[in-house]
This record gives structure tokens, C-alpha cells and sequence, in this order.
């Protein structure tokens, strides 16, 4: 090759690293317990104070709060775990349990680490991995309101995680996510594929089986008026809100029929209302 080909080949590859994003540096897992998975470039952001409630006050879940607890324990303590799947009724503490349960955990084990991981960011989870598989931190894989529409694929790139492929799950990552559907796909998308595929039971067979990879399945339902109040009370006993009780229950009751609904969600909107009216900073 002549001198002129040898200066357009070296020009053409200094332009390709320049498009090409720099490798991620090492990342430094002591700057805080939390972080957030960013691509574009590849960077997990520390997270120096995560937002989340105390466990105790998280109320009417108590068996899915014991279950994750052991898990997580178990996880942290370098044993046997199983991926979360939580799912079920909107507002009623799926993310927030994930977050308590992880400062419980971690006051004791300083070594567990979350990582907050966006759906659109599934594809991108292999290269996660390769950069957690080999350290001493124990992360928790946290997947928010997870779940695939019509012409999804990113559910494929979930099976890294939950399977590890060839190389299976790092032993030090475990995956926690939340959705409000049980199969992490709509009815009618099941449905459809039924209708549509060649082979109906293979084709359905292939998305329901996903959440089966969670080894834990935790169901969220819709709290009664009861547990509503109890939220309430445990919200002002924490955070010093002095009120008369049947003051308080008729302006509870009152909140949550004019939103129509009644979750976790709600009496903790209707706390902060009162707290605000009452002069009460919450920190």
C-alpha cells in the first residue's frame, strides 16, 4: 500500500475512536451505598442519600416485607437468593419496600450496594454485569415499574440477569423489580400472541415464562379502610403530628374519596398535606 493509503487508513481509524465512547473507569463503589446505571457513556452515578421511608412504617404488607427481608438478608450474607418479582396493586409500597429493605439489610452488611437499573436501559445490562461481576460489594439489581408492551424486546435482554446465559448470574448480583402486572405483559398482548402465532402455546409460552424466572413472587392488593388509617396514624406517631383522632379519621376518609381510591400512595399524600398544615417539616 502506498504512502496516500496508509494516511486515509490512519485518519479513517483516528475517527472511528473518536466515535467510539471512551471504556467506563473503574467505577469507586465506596462513594456511596446507591447508585444509578447511566449509558451513553456507560457510568453508574452514586446515589449520597436515597429517598425512602423506614421499614416499620411501611404497614399491611407484612408478609412480603419478612420474605424480602430473609432474602435480602440471606443475599447479603453471601448465601443462596432468589430474584424478586413484586407485583400487584399500584401505590401500595412495592418500591418503597425495596429501599427499606435494602437500608435494614445494609446497616448490617456495609458491603450490599443498589443499583437502580431503567427499563429502556435493559440492553445494556451485560456490559453492568461485566463490571460488577468480579468485585467484594453484593448489588441489588433495582428494575422500577417494569414492564414490555406491543414490539417489546427489551424483555429478552432481562433474561442476562435472570438466567446469566452461558456464563450464568454473577453471584454477587441479585435482581429485585416491581410491576404492576403479574406476567410483566398486558392481557392483550398475551392474548394477540395467542391469536397470531403459529404456534399459540409456544409463542405465549415464551413471554409468561419470564416472571417465572423469579424465583420469589410477591402480591400487593389493595388495602381496606382499616389499614388505610393505620398508614395515617403510623405517619403522625413518627413524625410528631398531634391531630384529635376523629378529627383525623374524617379528613382521612374524606381525602381518599375525593381521589377515588385508597393505597399507601394516598395516606402518605394525605400525611403530607396535614404535616404541611400543620407546620410539620418532614426530613
Amino acid at each position: 500500500m502506498d504512502e496516500a493509503g496508509t494516511a486515509a487508513l490512519e485518519r479513517i481509524a483516528a475517527a472511528l475512536e473518536r466515535m467510539a465512547p471512551a471504556p467506563m473507569a473503574a467505577p469507586d463503589l465506596s462513594a456511596a451505598s446507591a447508585f444509578v446505571w447511566h449509558t451513553d457513556p456507560d457510568r453508574l452515578e452514586a446515589v449520597p442519600e436515597v429517598s425512602r421511608v423506614a421499614l416499620d412504617l411501611l404497614i399491611g404488607i407484612d408478609r412480603a416485607r419478612d420474605t424480602l427481608l430473609a432474602n435480602t438478608r440471606q443475599f447479603a450474607a453471601g448465601l443462596p437468593a432468589n430474584n424478586a418479582l413484586l407485583w400487584g396493586a399500584r401505590g401500595m409500597g412495592k418500591s418503597s419496600l425495596v429501599k427499606a429493605v435494602h437500608a435494614a439489610v445494609q446497616a448490617e452488611h456495609e458491603a450490599l450496594c443498589m443499583v437502580e437499573l431503567q427499563r429502556e436501559d435493559l440492553p445494556s445490562v451485560g456490559r453492568l454485569l461485566n463490571h460488577l461481576r468480579h468485585v467484594p460489594q453484593r448489588f441489588i439489581l433495582f428494575c422500577d415499574d417494569l414492564s414490555f408492551g406491543h414490539d417489546d424486546a427489551h424483555y429478552k435482554s432481562l433474561k442476562a440477569v435472570l438466567d446469566g446465559g452461558i456464563e450464568g448470574r454473577p453471584e454477587n448480583v441479585v435482581l429485585y423489580a416491581t410491576s404492576n402486572r403479574r406476567h410483566l405483559m398486558p392481557r392483550d398482548m398475551i392474548e394477540n400472541e395467542r391469536g397470531s402465532a403459529i404456534n399459540p402455546a409456544e409463542a405465549v409460552e415464551e413471554k409468561v415464562s419470564l416472571s417465572d424466572r423469579f424465583g420469589l413472587w410477591l402480591g400487593f392488593h389493595a388495602c381496606d379502610q382499616t389499614q388505610y388509617l393505620d398508614m395515617i396514624d403510623g405517619y403522625c406517631a413518627a413524625f410528631g403530628v398531634q391531630i384529635d383522632a376523629d378529627t383525623l379519621r374524617a379528613e382521612a376518609i374524606e381525602w381518599q374519596a375525593t381521589r377515588g381510591s385508597r393505597s399507601g400512595r394516598v395516606a402518605w399524600q394525605f400525611f403530607v398535606d396535614l404535616a404541611g398544615r400543620k407546620g410539620i417539616a418532614l426530613s
